[in-house]
């Protein structure tokens, strides 16, 4: 299951945050806030697909994500390649290191981190 657009937003706040009530979830948004009830919507929406649960304290919800940042990208990221790169890593990487403004420097980084995961397989 996927998040939205705005459900990933929300979500990277709460990632940030580990708990939060509602009013610091509305803080963490720059003006113009969103409505109390589109974020209380998203929660739901969320709730209901298992990514964030909360806690009833008094009349407030406290609310924490259920699932890793790392385990939902990485899901992403798989889901990508899968559905757009023929299952191929190959050619997920050949698309991303032509077409996106990498510096030689960051090119570098980059080779530095695959041959270090060479060695350690």
């Amino acid at each position: 299951m996927q998040l939205s657009k705005s459900e990933e937003e929300l979500m990277n706040v709460l990632w940030k945050q580990k708990k939060a009530f509602m009013k610091d979830l509305l803080d963490a948004y720059d003006d113009p806030k969103p409505a109390t009830t589109t974020i209380a919507t998203l929660l739901k929406r969320m709730t209901d697909k298992g990514f964030v649960a909360y806690h009833n304290l008094g009349r407030s919800r406290e609310y924490y994500p259920l699932v890793k940042k790392k385990d939902y990208f990485s899901k992403h990221v798989n889901g990508l390649i899968k559905n757009f790169f023929n299952d191929s890593a190959s050619q997920f990487a050949s698309f991303f290191t032509q077409e996106t403004a990498l510096t030689k420097e960051e090119l570098e980084d980059l080779k530095a981190l695959i041959e270090k995961e060479i060695k350690n397989r």
